[in-house]
């Protein structure tokens, strides 16, 4: 969140960027609350190598917080405000425990509250997969055991296959 004076600063250009995007942050939350199923482009690494930034969209749509499980990928509002797509490493009494697929550190307890949706398809090159495809079940509940190792196994997949803009 910017603060009033950082506002003031803005061009009326950027303002209305501004304005846009939290409109679009209001609308997926509402969306998601009126039982749609949302479309969005995440961004950044975190999710990689499951997911490449400006290549892979992914469908998100309300979940019974009850059936949350080990492996399934979550959006989620932290409590600085910025809306997260990570994994569920664990669920306690205390709450759900996160990690994305770039990552090795754990993010928890996350109050069952802060979840908005959960994905449940990936699209890539116009092709989508569903979060229930066996073989999507299979390298999640790899991964996940993989995390002390993922390190070493990014360094090795980006070695191979380097980051690159796609726009």
């Amino acid at each position: 969140m910017m603060d009033g004076k950082t506002k003031k600063n803005l061009t009326g250009e950027e303002k209305k960027r501004l304005k846009e995007k939290e409109m679009e942050r209001m609308d997926i939350e509402k969306l998601l609350k009126e039982g749609k199923t949302i479309q969005i482009q995440p961004q950044g690494y975190s999710m990689y190598p499951l997911l490449f930034p400006g290549r892979d969209a992914v469908q998100i749509e309300k979940t019974d917080i009850t059936k949350v499980k080990r492996g399934d990928v979550l959006l989620y509002r932290r409590k600085e405000g910025i809306l997260v797509l990570h994994r569920v490493y664990r669920r306690k009494k205390d709450g759900l425990y996160m990690v994305g697929d770039n990552q090795t550190e754990i993010e928890g307890p996350l109050a069952l509250s802060q979840v908005r949706g959960k994905m449940i398809a990936v699209i890539r090159n116009g092709k989508s997969f569903s979060t229930g495809n066996p073989l999507y079940v299979i390298f999640s509940r790899i991964w996940l055991i993989l995390r002390p190792f993922r390190p070493a196994i990014s360094e090795i997949i980006h070695k191979v296959h380097p980051f690159r803009d796609t726009n």
